[in-house]
C-alpha cells in the first residue's frame, strides 16, 4: 500500500505534486488542519481537549496531533494515502512511526522535494495576486494579460504580506530546523521503515514523472481513477482517428509550476 508522507522547503510544489497524484490515482490525500478542525467542529473528545489549548494560547502536543491522525488513518488499513501537515518534528514522526507499526501499516514512502531556494525566492518575489478569488500571476511566467490587474475583473493584482525575501528566509530557517532531523530519521532507518527517495527539480513539470514512477515503484497495484482511464481512452482513441485530442485539463487553467 502507498503510505506516503512529502517533505519540501515553502513553494516547493508539495500541493501541487500531491493532487496531480490525488486526480489521476486511487489515493486519498489527508490533511493534518482539515482533520483537526473537522474533529473541533464534532466536539469530540480530541477534539474539545484540541480546542481547550488552542483557545489558551498553546500548542497541541505531539500525542494529541496523533490522535487527531490516527483517528483517521486507523480507519484507512486497505486505502492508499498521503499525509500532509505531518509529522513536522523528529518527535512527531517516531510517534507515527510507532503507531502505524501497532497496526501494521506502516509508511512505505518519503519523499522530499529537494528544489533550489533561489528558484522558490525568484518564483515568489514576482508573485501577484487578486486577494478577492485566489488568483494567483506570476511575471515571469503566468503574467496576467495587462500588468498589475486580474484578468477576470480588471481589479488590482497585490503582494502577499507573507511574499518576501525576508519572510521567505525565516520561513526557510524553520524548515531546515525542524526538517532535518526528521529527513536524517529516516535515512537511517530504510532498511526497517519507511523508503526515502529525494526528488530534485525546478518546476513541478521536471519532478512529476520522477515523483509518479518512485510511487508505481513502491505501490505497482494503485489503480488509475476510472474518470482518468475513461479520458486517456477517449484521447487514444482520437490518436488513432488522426484527430488531436483536446486536453480539458489545461485549455482552461493556467499552468502553475509549483505552489
Amino acid at each position: 500500500m502507498l503510505r506516503m508522507i512529502v517533505f519540501g522547503k515553502p513553494g516547493a510544489g508539495k500541493g501541487t505534486l500531491s493532487a496531480r497524484l490525488v486526480k489521476k490515482y486511487d489515493v486519498l490525500s489527508l490533511s493534518t488542519g482539515d482533520l483537526l478542525r473537522q474533529h473541533i467542529a464534532e466536539k469530540t473528545e480530541v477534539g474539545v481537549l484540541a480546542e481547550e489549548i488552542v483557545a489558551s494560547g498553546g500548542l497541541l502536543p505531539d500525542e494529541v496531533m496523533l490522535r487527531v491522525v490516527s483517528s483517521k488513518l486507523d480507519g484507512l488499513r486497505n486505502r492508499h494515502w498521503i499525509l500532509d501537515g505531518f509529522p513536522r518534528t523528529l518527535g512527531q514522526g517516531k510517534l507515527l512511526d510507532a503507531h502505524l507499526r501497532t497496526q501494521n501499516m506502516p509508511l512505505s514512502l518519503v519523499v522530499n522535494l529537494d528544489v533550489p531556494d533561489q528558484v522558490i525566492l525568484s518564483r515568489i518575489s514576482d508573485r501577484w495576486v487578486h486577494l478577492p478569488s485566489g488568483r494567483v500571476y506570476n511575471m515571469s511566467y503566468n503574467r496576467p494579460k495587462v500588468d498589475g490587474l486580474d484578468d477576470e475583473t480588471g481589479e488590482p493584482l497585490t503582494k502577499r504580506p507573507d511574499d518576501s525575501p525576508e519572510v521567505f528566509e525565516h520561513r526557510l530557517k524553520q524548515f531546515y530546523a525542524s526538517t532535518s532531523p526528521l529527513l536524517a530519521y529516516y535515512d537511517a532507518h530504510q532498511s526497517t521503515a519507511a523508503r526515502l527517495v529525494t526528488l530534485k527539480g525546478t518546476t513541478s513539470d521536471e519532478i512529476w514523472p520522477m515523483l509518479e514512477s518512485t510511487v508505481k515503484t513502491v505501490a505497482p497495484g494503485l489503480r488509475v481513477r476510472d474518470d482518468e482511464r475513461r479520458r486517456t481512452s477517449v484521447s487514444e482513441a482520437l490518436l488513432a482517428r488522426g484527430d488531436k485530442p483536446v486536453d480539458c485539463s489545461t485549455t482552461s487553467a493556467r499552468r502553475e509550476p509549483l505552489s
